[in-house]
């Protein structure tokens, strides 16, 4: 009986882990003026797999390298010479993700908000631009001079993000 119940509480705690997935771009904090290689993390929490993510470039950042690799394809959409969007193609089957990186050149201070529009196979799409604490959040970097304090843990648990092993 306790074997079940633990199993029960298992099953949910997961379900709530993949129902709170979302687009993260890491790190959380970066240098001013830096040269930073950015990550991508893109999961797919439903049933219907993932056909692409389109990630706005926040104002003041500006797009050096965007890594190839097998399996994705990506576009980039310009306002000049000005990276100003990338979008990458490839299927990210359920209960998966995937991960896309890119190297940037740091604005000197402030915030990068990480606005990001999933696409699914079924033409349905998923926009990752809200506040943090809301259902959609966009993932931020905060640009973190080394002599600053270091900023506080989030308190949100939808920011709290264990890796676990997975698949791409």
């Amino acid at each position: 009986m306790i074997k079940r119940i633990a199993a029960a509480a298992f099953v949910v705690v997961l379900s709530f882990a993949v129902l709170r997935a979302h687009v993260i771009v890491t790190p959380r904090e970066s240098a001013p003026g830096a040269e930073q290689l950015y990550t991508v993390r893109v999961p797919t929490e439903g049933t219907v797999p993932t056909a692409s993510i389109e990630l706005d470039i926040p104002a003041g950042l500006h797009v050096m390298k965007v890594t190839t690799g097998e399996g994705f394809s990506f576009d980039v959409k310009k306002d000049g010479d000005r990276i100003v969007s990338i979008t990458w193609k490839r299927e990210i089957k359920p209960k998966e993700f995937a991960l896309f990186t890119f190297t940037a050149h740091n604005p000197s201070s402030g915030a990068l908000r990480w606005n990001a529009h999933q696409t699914f196979a079924d033409g349905s799409m998923r926009h990752w631009t809200g506040e943090r604490g809301t259902p959609d959040p966009a993932s931020m970097t905060t640009i973190v001079a080394k002599d600053a304090p270091a900023a506080a843990p989030s308190a949100d648990p939808a920011h709290q993000h264990a890796d676990p092993a997975h698949k791409q």
